[in-house]
């Protein structure tokens, strides 16, 4: 029989919610709050892991209804193909309406150039904020969570960006008790952050839990790379590989998913849910470190990033 003192610790009661349910909680409350709070919110889907765990709890939030934000795809040009199929079969699926800010159309019309180095991660800056006040998207759901990198630890839920969509760490707002302050002056709007408080580990989890369907890229497969700098590159006609680098076929998985440029692999035998879950519990490496050569550009690198407008 559960005492008193068990049942309010935690254990064994009926009442006690998982850590699982406890931030799937706190999640679908934050979509809600935006809903009631702002005029125009859209959620950022690129069809990466952490993206969808955010719509499948938005569709949660909501259901019977249907989800009242729009989605929004910032397209390097560079995304991998498995990656972009999943985005519009599911935003078909679903009856979404998807917006598509192109990298690549930017370059075309000559308001981006080229990187020396082929990476088109620093160039969705651009496209990302005109999207922004192009359709007046007052709060903007990102999949970023504290434990990926340290400035995104610093980031708020409910993190305020100015008319240039520039982050100020100072002007980070108290967060008290889940209470979110959304207020903005025109021009300026919300990055908000469903996920702030998961982990790699609890994201995995509650896919394994929830049944969520993935790309395949997410799990090991077999796919032609090159070493650079360290990580396994995906070969493509980005840039890479150089007349120095070997192609080879290996064994990998792929445990963030970017631009291919900078989005390196890892090698792994992990082709179930399970097997993932076992190898990321025994990483000591965060994802974007290992495998994320655009953070690697500086100390600050994500940082700088985000005081002009980034994710």
């Amino acid at each position: 029989m559960t005492t008193a003192a068990t049942a309010a610790e935690g254990i064994d009661s009926p009442y006690a919610l998982s850590h699982l349910d406890a931030l799937e909680s706190e999640a679908v409350h934050i979509f809600r709050e935006v809903a009631g709070e702002f005029e125009r919110p859209v959620i950022l889907f690129s069809g990466g892991k952490d993206s969808i765990v955010m719509l499948h709890l938005a569709l949660k939030a909501f259901a019977p209804a249907p989800v009242p934000f729009t989605l929004l795809h910032v397209d390097t040009g560079h995304n991998f193909p498995e990656v972009l199929e999943y985005r519009d079969r599911t935003v078909a699926e679903h009856g979404l309406r998807l917006h598509v800010a192109s990298v690549q159309e930017y370059i075309d019309a000559g308001k981006l150039r080229e990187r020396p180095d082929g990476t088109r991660n620093p160039l969705q800056t651009v496209p990302l904020t005109e999207a922004i006040q192009q359709h007046r998207f007052d709060a903007v759901f990102g999949g970023g969570r504290r434990d990926e990198e340290k400035a995104r630890a610093k980031e708020r839920v409910f993190s305020l960006r100015d008319e240039f969509s520039a982050w100020d760490p100072r002007r980070q707002r108290p967060e008290l008790w889940q209470l979110y302050n959304g207020r903005h002056a025109p021009g300026e709007h919300v990055r908000v952050f469903p996920l702030s408080n998961w982990t790699e580990l609890d994201v995995w989890q509650y896919i394994a839990r929830e049944k969520i369907e993935l790309p395949a890229i997410y799990y090991a497969h077999e796919r032609e790379v090159f070493a650079r700098n360290g990580m396994w590159l995906t070969a493509g006609e980005w840039g890479g590989p150089k007349e120095s680098e070997k192609v080879e076929t290996r064994l990998i998985r792929y445990r963030t998913v970017g631009d291919m440029s900078c989005t390196g692999a890892v090698d792994s035998d992990a082709t179930t849910l399970e097997a993932v879950i076992a190898e990321i519990a025994a990483s000591r490496l965060t994802e974007r470190g290992a495998t994320r050569a655009d953070d690697k550009m500086s100390e600050a690198a994500m940082e700088d990033r985000k005081r002009e407008g980034y994710f």
